[in-house]
């Protein structure tokens, strides 16, 4: 149990890390370069994986040596594209639907997108004990 919870304290250092790309990025695309919310939301979110992927990788999750890296990068990628869809599909809700201010939205959407980044990479990308 101290191992998962220092592994959940750990993945909340990276995301934070990861959420302050993500979010800044989004703001920047939207306010400074006139993107759309959604457009930027989706760009900031694949740059902020790629750090998430390899800050997860070096810090949080043990996997095994062996596995084939390549493949475990394109399984962080499949995860990742689900989480993007889940990122997308509530911002355009939660702004659109429920006319939440983007920047507001963005908060709550990352924390139902930390939930499943944990879980499914836990599950699949973990070694076996």
């Amino acid at each position: 149990m101290k191992k998962l919870i220092e592994q959940i304290m750990k993945f909340g250092v990276v995301g934070f890390i990861c959420f302050g790309i993500d979010y800044g990025l989004m703001i920047l695309l939207t306010e400074a370069a006139g993107i759309s919310y959604l457009v930027s939301s989706g760009l900031s979110f694949s740059i902020s994986v790629i750090v998430n992927y390899t800050l997860s990788l070096k810090f949080v999750f043990e996997t095994n040596q062996e596995n084939n890296k390549i493949v475990e990068f394109l399984v962080f990628i499949i995860l990742s594209v689900i989480g993007l869809g889940i990122n997308q599909v509530l911002m355009w809700v939660c702004v659109d639907k429920f006319h939440i201010f983007y920047m507001i939205s963005k908060v709550g959407v990352t924390g139902v997108v930390m939930v499943y980044n944990f879980v499914t990479r836990k599950l699949i990308l973990e070694k076996s004990r």
